[in-house]
């Protein structure tokens, strides 16, 4: 017999405590925090049971909330059952029924539907699942579907007989993830279907297999995971191919912390040959690949990094300043900075211990032991004078090595390159109302000892050549590397001008130009420097802060005033819609390696159609040759519920059995 009870929630303590039927629009505690709110409450002592009339909420102690009516609670909650239901499991996430159970931790819903997009569009969710059973179990957070139909838009798009999922609630969870196609011309329809392991919060992996129309099947890997003091990260790729052939890469970055002085790190960069990257799309314009380990010890003035390097190269042919000629094993450098001397002077102490197992029984060890002195001083006026002397000591052991005038060399060679400085420079500022105007003229004269032609042996070790721009003026080595070294003395005089406001307008533009006092070794004709005088340098800038910015840098004959070299980059736009171009071009003389101009534009784009449609564009077009290096777009479609996008990449390269790839990728997923 039921008998009515009104009692106050405020005295309510423990769950059935007392029988009770509450007044209209009553809420009791079940079991801190569960609740039920609804229009009418009843509570049958001798059935320990529950029944609510009219609409109803219940909230449970996982945060669940149930929104239905007429329901029947039993058991101390862990059984429920009503009509017109919707069990919603997040802002967004419910699921909706004509009828609902709950028996411990397993809830049913007959001729259900879920969705993760309630709300997302004014006219309709924009996907939900439908299915003839529903089941959702706390216990192991996973929703099951049976007979599932996912709509879009009210529009059947597909049905599967089981499917199921993570409840909203789960952040990682072992499963099949969204499949993507790819079509490419030269290996067909490619279908990509991703398969994620959770191992832990911090520990996952992804396996994807790809079907391919006229290739084998392939199959990729990544793992990953984080520690406390650690990150490692892999992933590579594997197929036999209808050719017979096994192909692969595996890619693998470790970085490992020490303690707060010390860091680890290890590569590992393979494949099986030249073109594999490039045929199955994991080419990223990498001329070789870099394998090898580094430990990097920093303290307060100084740091010593140790590293191994371990090479594949991956180009057909290549120019000899520039290849990759051996494996670094190993290169150790070392740099302290003293403390000041007296007022800001300082000393600079420099080590690089390096060895080289190159090809065809070569190999070579070098030993650079450098210090130096520096010292700046602030004058009357606001002139800056900087005084530095540096003295460095080599010390090379060859082994059947080639130099410029000795042949299949095998021995010990050293050199001594003392060196000094001085430079000037006064910035004057002129400050405005609006801008901030700075004009500063800057010259440096530095004096080192004139070395004979054959003390010039290791020129091409470590250096890919004499290159002349506004970032080499101004320093003791114009040229790249450390074999390479300057040879007698020169002078750097420029001037920069600046201008600035505070709300991030700015513009800049710098001309310069280098002088050599002694005859210089020869060097590569397009490097810019002479006898004498070098080219012209220089660069502009402007930024206006918000839609705009231009960046040119470039190099004019010091004779004629002739355009020699000049690299161009600008944008306009905002982050959402945008337009970049960028362009290089390199005149190359007659007499030197590379015998054609370089001549490459760059450029992309774009453009936020929608607020949620967004198109973009890329491309390198090779101006010597007229004709595209590579080109992609992709149209991205991002909702709240979904993404959805198409896109296309089109490379033109022509290496071995790898002749372009022109590939066509459509993705699609559920974001909940």
């Amino acid at each position: 017999m039921k008998k009515p009870v009104i009692i106050s929630l405020s005295i309510f303590i423990g769950a059935y405590c007392a029988p009770l039927c509450a007044a209209p629009n009553s809420s009791i505690d079940l079991d801190e925090p569960k609740t039920i709110v609804a229009d009418k409450i009843e509570y049958n002592v001798r059935d320990s049971k529950i029944e609510t009339f009219g609409k109803t909420t219940i909230t449970t102690q996982s945060g669940q909330t149930l929104k239905l009516n007429n329901t029947t609670v039993a058991d101390n909650g862990t059984q429920i059952a009503g009509q017109d239901i919707e069990l919603w499991l997040g802002e967004h996430f419910y699921i909706s029924a004509e009828k609902i159970t709950r028996d411990d931790d397993i809830t049913t819903a007959i001729d259900a539907m879920f969705t993760a997009c309630n709300g997302c569009d004014s006219f309709g969710n924009a996907w939900e699942i439908s299915a003839t059973t529903i089941k959702h179990d706390l216990d192991t957070r996973n929703l099951y579907f049976h007979n599932p139909v996912l709509w879009m838009y009210d529009v059947p798009i597909f049905w599967f007989p089981y499917y199921y999922m993570p409840d909203p609630g789960v952040k990682y969870r072992s499963g099949l993830l969204m499949p993507d196609l790819n079509s490419t011309n030269n290996m067909g329809t490619q279908i990509n279907l991703p398969i994620y392991i959770s191992l832990s919060p911090y520990h996952d992996a992804t396996i994807t297999l790809s079907y391919l129309t006229k290739e084998n099947p392939l199959i990729q890997a990544e793992h990953r995971l984080n520690t406390e003091h650690a990150e490692f990260r892999t992933n590579g790729s594997f197929t036999h191919n209808m050719a017979g052939e096994n192909r692969w890469h595996i890619f693998n970055n470790d970085v490992i912390e020490l303690g707060e002085y010390a860091r680890a790190k290890i590569a590992l960069e393979r494949t099986s040959d030249k073109t594999y990257l490039q045929k199955y799309g994991f080419y990223n314009d990498q001329p070789y690949l870099d394998s090898g380990a580094q430990i990097e010890l920093f303290g307060q003035s100084g740091y010593v990094v140790a590293d191994t390097h371990i090479f594949q190269e991956l180009r057909d042919a290549t120019q000899t300043e520039a290849t990759v000629n051996g494996n670094i094993l190993p290169n150790i450098r070392g740099v302290y900075q003293t403390a000041p001397i007296f007022r800001e002077t300082y000393a600079l102490l420099l080590s690089d211990i390096l060895a080289v197992d190159g090809h065809d029984n070569t190999s070579m060890q070098r030993v650079i032991g450098d210090a130096k002195i520096i010292s700046p001083w602030t004058l009357w006026g606001g002139n800056r004078i900087t005084f530095g002397l540096d003295a460095r000591y080599d010390v090379y052991n060859f082994q059947n090595y080639d130099l410029i005038d000795t042949p299949d060399f095998t021995g010990m060679k050293n050199r001594f390159l003392p060196s000094g400085f001085v430079e000037w420079g006064l910035p004057l500022f002129r400050p405005g109302t609006n801008w901030t105007q700075i004009i500063e003229p800057r010259a440096r004269l530095t004096a080192m000892r004139h070395t004979k032609t054959q003390e010039l042996f290791a020129l091409n070790n470590d250096s890919a050549g004499a290159l002349l721009s506004d970032l080499t003026l101004f320093s003791n080595n114009r040229f790249s590397g450390y074999d390479l070294w300057e040879n007698g003395t020169f002078a750097d005089y420029g001037v920069r001008v600046a201008t600035y406001r505070s709300s991030g307008e700015s513009g800049e533009v710098f001309f310069g130009q280098s002088y050599d006092l002694s005859g210089r070794a020869e060097t590569d004709p397009n490097s810019g420097f002479h006898q004498g005088a070098s080219d012209y340098v220089g660069r502009v800038a402007f930024d206006n802060g918000t839609w705009f910015a231009l960046n040119s840098r470039f190099r004019l004959d010091r004779d004629t005033l002739a355009l020699r070299h000049i690299e161009t980059d600008g944008r306009i736009g905002t982050s959402q819609n945008y337009i970049y171009v960028g362009h290089i071009w390199a005149q190359q003389l007659d007499e030197a390696f590379l015998g054609q101009d370089v001549n490459e534009t760059s450029g992309g784009l774009r453009i936020q159609l929608t607020d949620r449609l967004s198109l973009n564009f890329n491309a390198i077009y090779n101006n010597t040759f007229h004709q595209f290096q590579r080109h992609s777009g992709e149209l991205y479609y991002k909702h709240p519920c979904y993404f959805l996008s198409l896109g296309y990449r089109r490379d033109y390269a022509i290496r071995q059995d790898y002749s372009g790839r022109a590939t066509v990728q459509f993705r699609f997923g559920l974001d909940y």
